[in-house]
Order: structure tokens, then C-alpha cells, then sequence
């Protein structure tokens, strides 16, 4: 360390050395601050950023790095910008703000299409103790699969089209809810807990591609956002839950139409980022558990299935509004 200090000591330069670093996190300070204003008229680029953004933060501690070997100052100082603004949008999500209590467990699951062992799946799901599990890209051949397997711990469930609800508790008012698709994946639940009526949705919001010729392509995923948004804006109940594969990040401002209304029990009770897609390396939470009228009290993923993506579960209090 004495050496290190001695080598900056009365070295004029380290003032103007590195200032090609020092602009470099300066504008990767400015991508991650306005990251909103990045417009998706190319690509779709900024919700490709946002889906990723808090992966820019790995770039700090490489500048870093540069900075100290650069010997520049004027880098070192440059890069306290983009680690102050990363902290300040996702210092939050490090903490473990969960908490005991709850009278309600949820969970979701995207168990894959071509998933080879989809009752062993439905059972590792089960398993979490979850009260409500919603499961999505359900497969006409799979679904008796998923009912036998689930069968012994809810006594209720409903299948809409690729998406499917089970429960302990009993379940009213089913129906399908147009995301402007053509066809089902999206439903809707009335269930009826020892703490009252919840409306409980499930959605699986089409893919979105990374392509080279066109870059992040989503057009269809955003016009189902927004029909999801509508639908969960007219329900009456004031207790609303919403389960599923969403194909974006609460960053993604493609899923306005729900984050504006809704909270994430990850962001309010999780601990950690916690990513769910892929399964093997996971990289972005595009699986969600949202709430709105509800208080989140705790929020994790569960163990790796069969499927590509993680399981996720929520444990919330309905008696206290959020």
C-alpha cells in the first residue's frame, strides 16, 4: 500500500491521465440515470437496457480497477458516479427486507413446454408450501400430468388456455382475460381465504427477442402489458394479486400499465435481486408477484425444476392494506 501511495505522490499527471475512463463513467452514470429517456424507436433499446440494467454495475468495479492502474485521479473520481447512482437504484434490493408473518402464500411458475418431468415439477412447486400456485405455458398433454400430481394438496383449480390456478381455498368467479393474443394466457380467480376475497391473476405475457437485424423486438409483449394493465385497473375487488411470467423486469417501462398500480413483493419484502430466468444462470426476473390493496411480508425463488425458468412464492398479509 506505501508503494502504491508513493507511486501517485507528486505525480502531476494523475490529473490528466485516464480521462478517457473518467468519460467513460460518466456516461455509463448517464445510461443508468436516464435510462427512461432511451428512446425504443431502434430495437426497442431502452427496454433492453432496462431489462438489464442492474448489470451495469459490474462495469464499476472494472473501472475501478483501470482507474488504480492508470494511476488517474480524475477516473477515480469519475467513477464514484455511476456507483452512487447504481446504489441509489438498487442498493434497496441487497438488504433482506422480509419479515415474519402473512396469512397467505403464493406462487408462480413458469414450468416450460417441453419440460420432461412435469410432475416432479408440480410436486417441488407444492412443496414450498405455497397456498395459491399459478402455473403457466401449461401444454393440453401436460395439464392432466399437473392435476393428478397437484391434486392431493388443492382442492381447487382452474386451466384457461395455457395457464393454469391451483388452491387450498375455494375458487369463484373464473374466467379468461383477453391480453389481445388470439388465444388464452391470461385468467382470473376470485379466492376465498380465512381473510377475505382476493381477485387473483395470472398472465403469461408473449416472448421477447434479441435479434441482430431488429434488435429487441416486443411489440406484441407491450400491447399485452397494456391490455393486462386495463384488466387489472377495472377489477372490483381491492385486494388484487398477479401471478405469472411477465417477459420483463419491474425496470421495463413496456410494463407500465401494471408496475404503475401494482408493487413487487420482491422489491417491498425480497432479499436480493432475485432473478429468475435463466434457470441455470439466472439474469432477470421476468417471473413477478404483484400486489396491490395487500402488504408484501416475504418474497424468494424456489429451487431449480425442470423447467428454464425458477420458481417464485410470496408470503402476504391480506388483512392490512398496502
Amino acid at each position: 500500500m506505501n508503494r502504491l501511495v508513493a507511486g501517485w505522490r507528486g505525480d502531476p499527471r494523475i490529473w490528466r491521465r485516464g480521462i478517457f475512463l473518467a468519460a467513460v463513467a460518466v456516461i455509463l452514470a448517464l445510461v443508468m440515470l436516464l435510462h427512461a429517456r432511451i428512446p425504443n424507436r431502434i430495437g426497442n433499446l431502452g427496454s433492453l437496457t432496462e431489462t438489464f440494467l442492474p448489470w451495469l454495475g459490474l462495469l464499476v468495479p472494472v473501472l475501478l480497477v483501470l482507474a488504480l492502474v492508470r494511476r488517474s485521479a480524475t477516473a477515480l473520481i469519475a467513477v464514484l458516479l455511476p456507483a452512487i447512482v447504481w446504489l441509489n437504484l438498487f442498493g434497496g434490493l441487497i438488504s433482506d427486507k422480509a419479515s415474519s408473518g402473512g396469512d397467505l402464500t403464493v406462487a408462480t411458475h413458469n414450468v416450460n413446454a417441453d419440460n420432461a418431468d412435469p410432475s416432479g415439477t408440480a410436486k417441488d412447486v407444492a412443496a414450498s408450501g405455497a397456498d395459491v400456485v399459478a402455473l403457466e405455458e401449461l401444454t393440453a398433454s401436460a395439464v392432466p400430468v399437473y392435476e393428478k400430481a397437484l391434486a392431493s394438496t388443492y382442492k381447487y383449480h382452474s386451466v384457461e388456455g395455457t395457464v393454469g390456478l391451483w388452491s387450498k381455498y375455494p375458487m369463484t368467479g373464473v374466467k379468461s382475460v383477453d391480453i389481445k393474443l388470439g388465444w388464452t394466457r391470461a385468467m382470473r380467480a376470485t379466492v376465498t381465504t380465512p381473510a377475505g376475497q382476493v381477485a387473483v391473476y395470472v398472465a403469461h405475457l408473449p416472448s421477447v427477442r434479441v435479434k441482430l437485424e431488429a434488435g429487441f423486438t416486443a411489440r406484441q409483449r407491450d400491447k399485452s402489458a397494456n391490455a393486462l394493465g386495463e384488466a387489472i385497473a377495472d377489477e372490483k375487488l381491492p385486494r388484487k394479486i398477479l401471478l405469472g411470467d411477465l417477459n420483463g423486469t419491474m425496470n421495463d417501462r413496456a410494463l407500465n400499465a401494471v408496475t404503475a398500480q401494482m408493487r413487487s413483493t420482491q422489491g417491498a419484502a425480497g432479499s436480493g435481486f432475485g432473478f429468475s430466468w435463466p434457470a441455470s444462470f439466472p439474469m432477470a426476473r421476468i417471473d413477478q408477484i404483484m400486489v396491490q390493496g395487500i402488504e408484501p411480508v416475504s418474497s424468494w425463488t424456489l429451487p431449480e425444476t425442470g423447467s428454464d425458468h425458477l420458481p417464485v412464492a410470496a408470503r402476504v398479509n391480506l388483512a392490512t392494506s398496502s
